[in-house]
This record gives C-alpha cells, structure tokens and sequence, in this order.
C-alpha cells in the first residue's frame, strides 16, 4: 500500500515541494507520493481530522499554516515550540507530531557559501510563520544584531517581544543598514516586485529572498548590483532533504532533487513568463 504525503497551505499550486519529494521517493524506490492540497484558513481543522482520517503519513505546512496549526497537533517538537511554527508533520498511528526544518534549511544555505551570522547586523523583512524560524536560526547563529521590519508594525513588534530582537517601523526602512538582509515576506511570489528599493540594498553585503519564483526576484535583481544573493530554493532544498528524513527515516538523493528543482522553475518561468526584467 502507498503512503501518502502532501503539502497544505493557500497558495500551493507554487509549490515546488511534490517534484523533489516524488522524485526522491521514486530514486529510493519507496511506494509513496506526495501531492499538493489547497487548504483555505477556514478549512484547517478539518484538513487536520483528514490527516488522521485518511492516514495521510506527513504533509509539509505552508502559508498561512506554519503557525495556527500547533495547537491543533498532538505534540509539536520542541525547536518548533520555540520558534511558534510548524512546516513538518508526521502522523505515528494517529498521533501528529509538529517539526520545523525551515530554520536548518536557512542556516544550511548559507553555510554552503561559506556565509556566518556571527557578529553581524541582520535585518529581516516580514512577520509570518517563516520569517519566526528565520530569526530563530540567524538568532542561533549568534548574530550580533536582528532588526525586524513588517508593514503591519503592531505584528513585528510582537513577534520582536517573543524573540528579544528590535521591530523598526517599516518607514525607517528607507535608514536600514547591516551586512545581511533577508526577505521572507511573498511579495515577488510570480510577479516582478521588491518590498525595498536599490537605494536600500546598497547598504548591503548578502541578500537572500524567501521567494524561488522566479528565481531572481526583483528584490535579488536589485541586490546582486552591490550584493552577494541567495535564492529561495537554497532554503527549500535543505528544509526539504531535512523533511524527507522525518517522513521516511531515510536520506534522499540531493544532488537529483537540487537538479530537479532548479529544472522546474525554469520551466514554470517560461511558462508563467517571468524572468530577467531589462535593467
């Protein structure tokens, strides 16, 4: 018998998540398959009775999930705890469990690149379920400095109180200063739009956006002119080979999911029309 995974959230026809959990699944020669379920916010509680229901084995948690979705699981990791979302659940005989491989897979992409947080200014755009295991790892990392920025200023400075980092208001922005910045709100997500200008990435020396389609973002266009860039897909890869270890207790092929990945938004891009805007 097949065992079922799948990711939830509104959006998720986006998501790359099902091509390189499929294709690992198929390289280890595994019966599984892991589709994609649109869940609206409203829908979320029955979503997870169908979870348990339907003896779905795992799904991956997305927008606008990561965080309402802790207290309706049964037990939630306690890094998970910690940072306030979930991206990862696993059902054992009925029993859901919540994870979060969100902040490994931020901390992963940029150790690739030889890239460390310690003692440095970061500053984060966006207050959702990502941005909260992003400053979760950068705050690990041992940076010197997280300042938060959010359009609803009321929702950062929360979210800045649970963590110990500074909100600023998003007008100050246009002052904002540091060696890394990190977008993680959807703006950008299959359009070609950038929360900052250039002016402001000048001040720079790292940016990585959230979003992975397209995969050079506005926000990363404008970056690599004074910036070092990091894509999205760095983050999903890695948050990803860390689930597909949750779900199957095994170690997927990641070279063949990183290749798979990068093949997929190309195709989407052509398709959707996105790409390189003329600068």
């Amino acid at each position: 018998m097949y065992k079922v995974f799948g990711i939830i959230g509104d959006p998720v026809s986006h998501s790359l998540s099902p091509v390189m959990h499929n294709l690992a699944f198929r390289e280890l020669g595994l019966q599984a398959v892991y589709g994609a379920f649109r869940v609206k916010r409203e829908e979320l509680v029955q979503a997870v009775q169908g979870i348990k229901a339907l003896h779905i084995s795992g799904v991956s948690v997305t927008i606008p999930h990561k965080e309402s979705i802790l207290p309706l699981l049964d037990e939630v990791e306690e890094t998970a705890l910690e940072i306030g979302a979930v991206n990862t659940v696993i059902n054992r005989e009925g029993q859901l469990k919540g994870y979060n491989t969100d902040w490994i897979g931020l901390l992963r992409a940029f150790e690739e690149r030889g890239i460390t947080f310690e003692d440095k200014r970061v500053v984060i755009l966006g207050a959702g379920g990502a941005s909260r295991a992003v400053i979760y790892a950068v705050k690990r990392a041992k940076a010197k400095e997280i300042i938060l920025f959010n359009r609803t200023y009321e929702k950062a400075e929360k979210l800045a109180r649970t963590f110990g980092v500074t909100a600023l208001p998003w007008e100050d922005l246009e002052k904002a200063e540091g060696e890394i910045i990190i977008q993680t709100t959807s703006l950008g997500l299959k359009s070609m739009e950038s929360p900052v200008s250039e002016e402001i990435l000048k001040r720079f020396k790292i940016a990585m956006d959230l979003v992975y389609l397209p995969l050079k973002t506005k926000f990363l266009q404008l970056a690599e002119k004074h910036c070092l860039t990091l894509d999205g897909l760095r983050m999903l890869l890695h948050q990803g080979v860390e689930q597909f270890k949750l779900f199957t207790e095994k170690h997927p092929p990641v070279t063949l999911m990183e290749k798979a990945l990068y093949e997929e938004v190309k195709r989407r891009e052509k398709e959707l029309g996105l790409g390189e805007e003329d600068s």
